[in-house]
Formats: structure tokens, C-alpha cells, sequence
């Protein structure tokens, strides 16, 4: 749902100029010294790019899903690190929040994360809770009115330079699997919690990623997230169902930005006398990539306009992520074969992409755990037809 074409067409422009004139001229640089300046997360900041799904009475720009989606696709045609710098407060560090938090945890929190004076991250993947995060060891023991959380986080984007932490830990050892989980902010400077050193990556240079520990870390009751114990996961799984919307829209604007790479790249290299582009089989790898692209591009938007409209988009969020991940590596992988040589090497965008978006089908839930998510709710969908039928 857009609720000001005007509007948010002039938003679109601002962070077009934004992408343009600002965060491609560094990708380099970033992807070289694997660090964002400063100056560039001030202009993020004054251009509220910390605040767009947090809601407007908390500071942010309120946007809907298919704003949000439109906003996704545009900042993500630079390198993912510019997006992955704001994206957790605007995206899954908010998320839990705004749908489960309490009035005066939304009151102190979201203001100063909208801003971008804090910068939040989703502290839920263990050493051996990845996939099956419902395995999770952090335990928060309750101590009167406090809990006492110990154990560690791994992968947690924005970790080194976080200053809230969404933490997930389990309240009830006695309750395994998903019951007996609760989400605790933890704020940076709470004694017992710290972050390891950032992790060297593939790819995606700039986006600090890294462990957190929590070592008899004492907070208060007031601290978990809606004030309701054990219901933590519930509230992890609504935030991962917006975010895997905008993680397939983060994953068409790098597709976007490489078949424009693809095509004046093709135009300018010759062989054989005459540009690469007037070769049907090259042609082929840009038609194919353009058609993935607009594939994708149709889904996430009728997704998130039917999640606007209050439709359950549990499955079709997972299709999203799915389809619009693996696309993204296809368009990857077909601009570095028509790189050639050149696309190997380290100074070329093809090279900087491939690796970037690699990661896409990792997060959020991998390839395959969104491929048994969707088998399970298709089949469960026919039974219910069938008996109905029957």
C-alpha cells in the first residue's frame, strides 16, 4: 500500500541521488578498508534512513511494506554494507519493538533508534542454534526482580557497533523447544554483556559482524521484550516474517545494479571485431537476469501489498526470500561470466557483488529451510482442501 504516490516518489529520488552520488563512489574503498566513514552514517542519519518501518508517533517514517519494498530495492543498487549499517534498526532490531513490545519500551527505545542515536541488532544465532534456533542455549535464570542471562550469540549483524541488543534466551529449562523463550533488551554498558572482535567475511566489507557474551548479565524483569515471559520466539518469528520481505527486496536492487553493469560492460568489449553484446548467447544471460528480476520484483510487491491489507503472508514471506535469494546469485554468477577475466578480479563490481550477495541465501532462513517451510504449508493447504472435499 502507498499512501502518497507524490510523496514517495520524491523519498525514491532522495536516495536514488543518495546512492548515486554518495555510497557507489566509496564501494571500493568500503570493500577495501571494510569499514563505512563516519560522515556517510551522519548523512544516513539526517536522511532518516535509521527510522522508516518504525512507526511516526516513535520518530520514524512509518513506511508500509510495499513502501519499505520500493525503499529496499532502491538503497540496496550499491554495496549491501549501506543498507546492513541501518537496516537492523529500520528492519529486524525494531521489528520485535513495535509488534511486541510495551508502551514504555517503545517510548524509550524506538525514538533513538528512528534517529539512528542507537543502533540495535537481533542477537538470536548460537554456536549450535542456527537453522533450528528453537535449540538455543543462552539461559536467563530469574533472580527476584532481575534475570541473569549466560551464554553467547555468533553472526550477529552490527554486533561490534550495537548499542541495544534483542537478545533471545530461554526463561524455562524446564520447557524445551520453542516455549519457554523470551527476547531481553540489553543495552551496551550492562555488566556481563560484551561483543568479540568483527569476523572476516566473504564479502559485504563494512557491515561489522560478530559474537556476543553474556556472562551473569543482570536486567531487570522490565527488560523482556512485552513483558511476557516465554513467549520470545513468537515474537522472533513476526519480526523474521517482515524482515524476509526485505531481505528479497535487498536482493533485487543488487540484481538491478548488475544487469546495468552486465550491459554496459557487454557494449564495450569487443571480441572478434564487434562488441560481446551483439552474441545471442550473451544476450541470452541478460534477458534471462532482466526476466529474474521483474519475476521477483512481482512477487515481493503482491506479497507485501497482501501483508498491508492484514493477509497472513507466513509462507508467501518465505517464496519471497526463496526465489528472490537464488535469483540474485543467478544474476551474480552470469555477470562475472560476462566479465570474463576481468569479472575474477578484484577490482571489478561483478567480483564485489558476487561475494556480497552470497550471504542472501544464507540469512533469514536458508535456502532449504524456506524450501521445507513452503512444502509443509502447501501440503498442509491440499489436506485441508481434501478433507473438505471428502
Amino acid at each position: 500500500m502507498i499512501r502518497d504516490a507524490a510523496r514517495m516518489q520524491a523519498l525514491l529520488a532522495d536516495l536514488r541521488q543518495f546512492v548515486l552520488n554518495t555510497c557507489i563512489p566509496l564501494e571500493a574503498d568500503i570493500d577495501r578498508n571494510d569499514v563505512i566513514p563516519e560522515p556517510v552514517v551522519d548523512a544516513m542519519r539526517q536522511l532518516g534512513l535509521f527510522g522508516h518501518s518504525i512507526p511516526e508517533a516513535y520518530g520514524g517514517a512509518g513506511l508500509t511494506s510495499e513502501e519499505l519494498t520500493l525503499v529496499n530495492i532502491e538503497v540496496s543498487q550499491a554495496a549491501t554494507v549501506f543498507r546492513a549499517r541501518f537496516g537492523g534498526n529500520t528492519g529486524i532490531a525494531s521489528e520485535s519493538l513495535v509488534v511486541d513490545g510495551t508502551e514504555a519500551q517503545k517510548t524509550r527505545y524506538l525514538p533513538r533508534l528512528a534517529s539512528g542515536e542507537l543502533t540495535g541488532c537481533f542477537a538470536l544465532t548460537e554456536p549450535e542454534a542456527g537453522s533450528d534456533a528453537t535449540s538455543l542455549l543462552t539461559s536467563a535464570r530469574r533472580d527476584g526482580d532481575h534475570y541473569v542471562l549466560n551464554g553467547s550469540k555468533c553472526f550477529i549483524t552490527n554486533a561490534p557497533v550495537a548499542d541495544l541488543f534483542t537478545v533471545f534466551a530461554r526463561t524455562d529449562s524446564d520447557t524445551p523447544g520453542a516455549h519457554g523463550i523470551s527476547a531481553f533488551l540489553v543495552e551496551r554498558g550492562t555488566p556481563g554483556i560484551s561483543t568479540g572482535e568483527p569476523e572476516r567475511k566473504m564479502g559485504q566489507h563494512g557491515s561489522p559482524v560478530g559474537d556476543v557474551y553474556l556472562q551473569d548479565c543482570r536486567v531487570s524483569a522490565t527488560a523482556i521484550v512485552g513483558g511476557q515471559p516465554g513467549v520470545g520466539f513468537k515474537t522472533a518469528m513476526k519480526a523474521l516474517n517482515k524482515q524476509r520481505i526485505n531481505l528479497a527486496g535487498l536482493c533485487i536492487g543488487p540484481a538491478i545494479r548488475l544487469v546495468d553493469e552486465m550491459v554496459r560492460y557487454a557494449s564495450q568489449r569487443r571480441q572478434f571485431g564487434k562488441p560481446i553484446a551483439d552474441y545471442q548467447l550473451v544476450q541470452q544471460m541478460i534477458a534471462d537476469s532482466n526476466t529474474d528480476i521483474h519475476a521477483a520484483r512481482a512477487l515481493v510487491l503482491e506479497t507485501a501489498r497482501r501483508r498491508d491489507n492484514g493477509e497472513d503472508v507466513t509462507m508467501e514471506a518465505s517464496m519471497c526470500k526463496l526465489f528472490a535469494s537464488e535469483m540474485c546469485g543467478r544474476v551474480a554468477d552470469r555477470a562475472v561470466q560476462i566479465f570474463g577475466g576481468s569479472g575474477y578480479m578484484a577490482r571489478t563490481v561483478a567480483e564485489r557483488f558476487y561475494r556480497d550477495v552470497r550471504l542472501f541465501r544464507l540469512y533469514e532462513g536458508t535456502t532449504q529451510i524456506h524450501q521445507l517451510n513452503i512444502a509443509k504449508r502447501t501440503m498442509q493447504a491440499r489436506e485441508g482442501v481434501l478433507g473438505q472435499v471428502g
